[in-house]
């Protein structure tokens, strides 16, 4: 039982992970084409991500392979329950790469408008979707006698989840203009600072609405909130960080902004993953066949084997990530073209 509580652990930091690092380069995606306002600051838009958002993305695809190895049927679940949103979600992820790597490959202003176009609608695609999936989840899936999705997709657009979606997307937003504001100097600089706090308001006004509408669409979540005292630990944490981050920018101590932003994605994670723990997928038309990390998990074996594996390959991950970060640390001033 304490393993399956482990990997519970273990999978929400690494999509705390993800929301943190690749958080950052969607947002920078999502406002690709209103904060940078000529080619050559698209360009060096592009360049403040080009060195890691490939690393960044390892993360999502680590947390789907731990959540294969670990709880094959909650995987199984999920995945086949939003197939074709999680097709939306790669398609998005390729327009991306693609608009990344060719957007300098050409010198035509067509063609750099086409990949600017592509890269700013992909990241867009992929933050609302993922947030979307986050709200189904929040409010439960029906599930049929063998634990598949019992759904539509467009069950999938209901209002709540597409609000999360929106909530996210303001939440990427916000992450990825501090850190076009700590990347970037001059005018673009104080556009990505302007962006930032637009996008903090917008985020804080929506997780406010979607806390207040939890109760009705997610009652379990705000039940399980109000009987333990464990899901409010992040909150302190979060509202310091929310009331330093505008402060912050405003003084233009950008790396402490672009901290608290991430510290923020952290602890809205971790809010979702203590008050629905060990809960995974909560079944809306029998709660018995809900996935728990108690009921789906894989052989106490198998869970061993891979925590062994994932404790000597973590400080091989965390020291590559730091190195990379460390190599490009400071502004990007580079020529846009050497991406």
């Amino acid at each position: 039982m304490m393993l399956d509580l482990v990997w519970f652990v273990l999978v929400a930091a690494l999509v705390a992970g993800y929301a943190i690092l690749d958080g950052f380069d969607l947002g920078v995606g999502i406002l690709h084409l209103l904060v940078p306002r000529s080619e050559e600051e698209r360009g060096l838009s592009l360049a403040s991500v080009a060195p890691v958002w490939d690393g960044n993305e390892v993360w999502l695809l680590t947390a789907g392979g731990a959540l294969f190895a670990a709880f094959p049927p909650v995987y199984a679940t999920v995945f086949s329950g939003f197939y074709l949103a999680m097709m939306l979600v790669l398609l998005g992820l390729i327009v991306r790469a693609v608009s990344i790597e060719a957007r300098n490959r050409g010198a035509a202003p067509a063609w750099r408008r086409f990949f600017d176009r592509g890269f700013a609608l992909g990241s867009t695609l992929v933050a609302l979707l993922l947030g979307v999936a986050v709200g189904n989840l929040m409010r439960g899936l029906p599930l049929d006698a063998r634990g598949e999705y019992a759904g539509s997709f467009w069950a999938l657009l209901n209002p709540f989840s597409l609000f999360i979606g929106a909530t996210t997307l303001a939440m990427f937003s916000m992450q990825g203009a501090c850190w076009l504001a700590m990347k970037t100097e001059g005018e673009l600089g104080k556009r990505a600072v302007t962006a930032a706090l637009f996008a903090w308001a917008a985020f804080v006004a929506l997780y406010l609405d979607a806390t207040l509408w939890t109760p009705s669409d997610a009652p379990w979540l705000f039940l399980r909130a109000r009987q333990s005292f464990a899901p409010w630990i992040p909150v302190p944490p979060m509202l310091l960080c929310v009331v330093s981050l505008p402060i912050l920018l405003r003084r233009e101590r950008l790396r402490l902004a672009f901290v608290c932003s991430s510290i923020t994605i952290a602890c809205v994670v971790a809010i979702l993953a203590i008050a629905a723990c060990p809960i995974f997928v909560l079944c809306t038309n029998d709660v018995r066949r809900s996935l728990t990390a108690f009921n789906a998990a894989s052989s106490p074996r198998t869970l061993m084997t891979m925590l062994i594996i994932v404790l000597c390959a973590l400080p091989f991950v965390l020291g590559y990530t730091v190195f990379i970060y460390r190599v490009w640390r400071g502004k990007v001033r580079a020529e846009p073209e050497e991406y």
